[in-house]
């Protein structure tokens, strides 16, 4: 089995190496700003409501934006919304007090909520039918790796300029510029008469399809699924070092070591989870991720110890990898049945993942503190089975049987 970069065509490596320039920008600031925040004289409180502004407004104004993505063209929105969110790097350097901060976390949600359609709809377009996930999956491989280094650089330019945030904003700034030039040198607007699987191949345009009849796919219940699965996964993300330190008794040098490990692991489980979409069976490589929060779960209950958490962690972090390709294809398919409504398509199904992500910090910090880390967990595995039952449901009569209706001519 050889895995590798899906025959790309230069849009679609173009695309992969906006996600990894634009996450390494905005991982320095990710790792800079609480710590700016906490040095303006901001609350713990205060700060945790600054990292929610963004997902109210991404939640909020998703549903438009992604009509404007539609309406105004995938390539122009991913170009404007990088360029927006440039300057907001550039406005963060300058910031010195707290309502400054609150507008510039307002206006990255909003342009999130631009970005993320336009993005996913782009690369379900170039990915290619039979290896979209692929596609998927080194974008996120992209993204994940861009993002640890740029966290690592914002510490070492934090020790090297004596804390001086605005150095550190400024160099997010340069680095933001890299990714606009990338999109708008290397990427092309597609007509819309262009079918997707021509466009991935570089096709020119064919028969429109504009009036072609599409198929009716209940958007909401993907909505759920990506809700349920996101928000059990993240009722640990900010809470881990927590549970490994005060919950399973490791030290700090323990849990970084287990971070290091299942991150090096996550390098590669992401592109071979990608292939295993594309190739094997996309309904197994999507029911991985619940699977995997619940055994993790189960793995802190009952192992907490250095073996059972660091084994739980890679657990935890594979089921990341798995999800990723399997629900961008996924996102692929179902919006394909309507290229002039693609980014409406996805930006419904992916508001589901931003409330997840939203609530699910707010849910697992509100069962600590009110009975515990073991009920936080025993939930945890509960509302990830139930997931998985969900998925077994009403999401997979969609992932792969009408495909295989296809096949056989049915």
């Amino acid at each position: 089995m050889k895995l590798k970069v899906p025959r790309a065509s230069p849009e679609l490596l173009a695309l992969i190496g906006e996600g990894f320039l634009s996450r390494l920008s905005f991982g320095l600031v990710s790792f800079a700003l609480p710590l700016y925040a906490y040095h303006l004289g901001m609350s713990m409180t205060a700060i945790g409501v600054l990292f929610s502004v963004n997902a109210v407004a991404e939640v909020s104004l998703k549903p438009f934006m992604s009509r404007f993505a539609d309406r105004f063209g995938f390539k122009r929105s991913l170009g404007l919304a990088i360029g927006l969110r440039s300057a907001l790097a550039f406005l963060l350097a300058f910031s010195t007090v707290a309502w400054q901060l609150y507008a510039i976390r307002f206006l990255h949600g909003m342009i999130e909520s631009l970005r993320d359609p336009a993005i996913n709809s782009m690369l379900a377009e170039r990915g290619g039918e039979k290896s979209v996930a692929s596609a998927f999956s080194w974008y996120w491989t992209a993204r994940y790796t861009a993002g640890a280094l740029g966290k690592t650089a914002a510490g070492l330019l934090l020790a090297w300029t004596l804390a001086d945030y605005k150095i550190v904003f400024l160099c997010a700034f340069a680095l933001s510029v890299l990714p606009f030039y990338v999109v708008l040198r290397y990427t092309r607007e597609l007509p819309r008469s262009i079918p997707p699987e021509k466009a991935a191949a570089g096709a020119g345009p064919g028969p429109a399809q504009a009036g072609a009849p599409a198929p009716k796919f209940p958007i909401l219940i993907f909505a759920g699924f990506g809700f349920l699965i996101t928000s059990t996964s993240a009722m640990l993300n900010s809470l881990f070092p927590l549970l490994a330190t005060k919950y399973a008794g490791l030290t700090e040098a323990q849990t970084g070591l287990i971070f290091g490990v299942s991150t090096t692991l996550m390098l590669v489980s992401g592109p071979l989870f990608g292939w295993l979409s594309d190739n094997v069976s996309r309904k197994l490589v999507l029911l991985v991720r619940s699977a995997a929060n619940t055994l993790s779960s189960l793995l802190y209950l009952f192992f907490p110890g250095l073996a059972g958490v660091a084994v739980g962690k890679i657990v935890d972090d594979t089921g990341k990898a798995a999800f990723r390709p399997a629900w961008g294809a996924l996102m692929a398919k179902i919006s394909g049945a309507d290229r002039s409504r693609r980014a409406q398509t996805i930006g419904t199904m992916t508001i589901g993942e931003n409330l997840g992500e939203t609530l699910g910090p707010m849910l697992g910090g509100f069962l600590w503190n009110a009975y515990g880390a073991a009920c936080l967990l025993v939930t945890r595995a509960i509302l990830a089975l139930s997931a998985e039952i969900y998925a077994v449901l009403l999401v997979d009569p969609h992932v792969e049987g009408k495909a295989k209706k296809a096949a056989a001519g049915g």
